[in-house]
């Protein structure tokens, strides 16, 4: 068991930014329901679709998301429209039939990506406070299913279900713009949030791995490469053994199930994390109670660096960001 008594308050183990030195929040958050994840990605059609889990009743769902904030319209309201694509991508009664995943909503959105128009959907399937240790919520294993049409259809055996399993269960999609068309280079990356114990969990782990493979490979297992440093030259290594991959961000039972984006703009990676606490500030995952009692307050975080495995500066801290960020 981990002794809660001895661990330290939620502290980012990161130097402040130099080069973002202030944020200002929309006065105004833009809901449609509940969810979980709410994975973005920019479509080519110039559309943004996301997926959310726990929502509308529905474990999860994908949806369609048009137009843009009316700034001007004196009631504030905003311009966006939210389509739901389609309600039910993951039936939980064919997948979720492992004894180790929960039956009825144990499958989340993890990484959603749009290259060339067509969509890569990384799914998990999870089970609820079933870690002995902190009753986090624990990610079994990850598969990849892919859409040509934007989410009216979709291929649901694009990939084996135990494609990402332990420390890689839950794949989060590093996004380069629209259609992917600001890709850095050929390859597709993403981020795998772990725990020392070597799994995955949705909230409160330990650190993030990161993958690579090339963009019309991602559907092949062995295609995909870990980040395992940088030799003597600063140029970073990888390997094809997901063993050797080392964290390149790490916040003690702090990490999320992150984003990260590049912002072309000021040529740096973002990353946003999330952790839930107590109201000392101390870890203490949403799981170890009975809902809705358990739903703790959560710390939000955003990082940012030159390249996708760091260094990370803090540039944002809200230590009361609310439930699931409803507040």
């Amino acid at each position: 068991m981990i002794d809660r008594s001895k661990l330290g308050k939620a502290i980012p183990p990161y130097p402040k930014s130099n080069y973002i030195v202030e944020v200002h929040m929309d006065k105004y958050r833009y809901h449609q329901g509940m969810g979980d994840m709410w994975p973005i990605t920019w479509g080519a059609d110039d559309n943004l679709y996301g997926a959310a889990g726990d929502n509308r009743g529905s474990p999860m769902n994908f949806w369609r998301i048009k137009g843009a904030p009316n700034l001007n319209h004196k009631s504030h309201q905003n311009d966006w429209i939210l389509d739901v694509i389609d309600d039910l991508p993951i039936d939980p009664k064919i997948y979720c039939t492992d004894p180790r995943v929960f039956p009825n909503w144990g499958v989340k959105p993890a990484g959603l990506l749009d290259i060339d128009g067509t969509l890569y959907f990384a799914v998990e399937l999870h089970n609820y406070g079933t870690d002995e240790s902190f009753k986090r919520q624990t990610n079994i294993y990850g598969f990849i299913i892919t859409s040509d049409d934007y989410g009216k259809t979709w291929n649901r055996e694009a990939t084996p279900t135990n494609f990402f399993t332990g420390r890689l269960a839950s794949c989060h999609f590093l996004q380069f713009g629209r259609g992917y068309e600001g890709a850095r280079d050929n390859y597709v990356y993403a981020y795998f949030p772990a725990a020392d114990d070597g799994n995955s969990y949705w909230e409160n782990g330990d650190y993030l791995l990161l993958g690579r493979v090339p963009k019309e490979k991602i559907l092949q297992r062995d295609a995909w490469e870990f980040y395992i440093g940088l030799d003597r030259n600063g140029e970073s290594m990888w390997s094809k053994d997901d063993n050797l991959a080392i964290p390149v961000f790490r916040y003690d039972k702090m990490c999320g199930e992150d984003h990260v984006v590049y912002n072309a703009g000021i040529g740096r990676y973002i990353l946003g994390n999330y952790g839930f606490v107590d109201d000392n500030l101390i870890p203490r995952p949403n799981h170890q109670g009975i809902w809705p009692e358990c739903a703790y307050r959560s710390q939000f975080t955003l990082f940012e660096a030159p390249e996708p495995w760091g260094p990370w500066s803090l540039f944002y801290q809200d230590d009361n960001w609310g439930t699931y960020g409803d507040d």
